[in-house]
């Protein structure tokens, strides 16, 4: 199965600001990924080319990464999942820049049934949470996406039953 899934949001700043926070991916000081919330991203070694990690089962290596402006990491686990991910800074009319998270991979084997119930609904509910966060490290009003019933459960099933985490504050 070809999958093709992005999320984007736009913000009323430089693009330079917006950058500072994807260059942030995976350090000590990550003010884009929504690690209060979700596994936390992990590399080997900082944020470059070739640093291998990735989040929770999600594993992947950064083959392309233009600091402030772009990211790639090319998946290596689970099983199945052939492709990629990354994160654009890409400018729009003066004054606004957009943030776009892009998934493109194929799935084959246990993927063709693991995406579809548990990792695409869980994978969108996470970008949309990411892109909360990048709004509130810029000082803005989070657009906060609620969790589906179906995530909240996933969730719950996935911690064994171990509570709800806090959204994004």
């Amino acid at each position: 199965m070809h999958i093709i899934n992005i999320h984007a949001r736009s913000f009323p700043c430089p693009p330079d600001m917006l950058g500072r926070l994807l260059d942030s991916l995976a350090s000590s000081d990550d003010q884009l990924w929504p690690h209060s919330l979700w596994p936390r991203m992990r590399f080997d070694k900082p944020l470059s080319v070739s640093a291998s990690g990735g989040h929770g089962p999600i594993r992947y290596v950064v083959d392309a990464h233009e600091p402030g402006r772009h990211v790639l990491f090319r998946f290596t686990g689970p099983k199945g999942f052939d492709g990629f991910h990354g994160y654009d800074v890409i400018d729009l009319e003066e004054g606004r820049v957009e943030l776009r998270q892009t998934l493109e991979m194929h799935t084959h084997g246990r993927a063709l049934v693991s995406w579809p119930l548990l990792y695409a609904p869980l994978h969108d509910a996470l970008i949309e949470d990411s892109l909360s966060f990048a709004q509130l490290h810029l000082g803005l009003e989070p657009d906060i996406q609620p969790w589906s019933l179906r995530v909240r459960l996933l969730r719950w099933l996935i911690s064994g039953g171990k509570g709800r985490a806090q959204r994004i504050a």
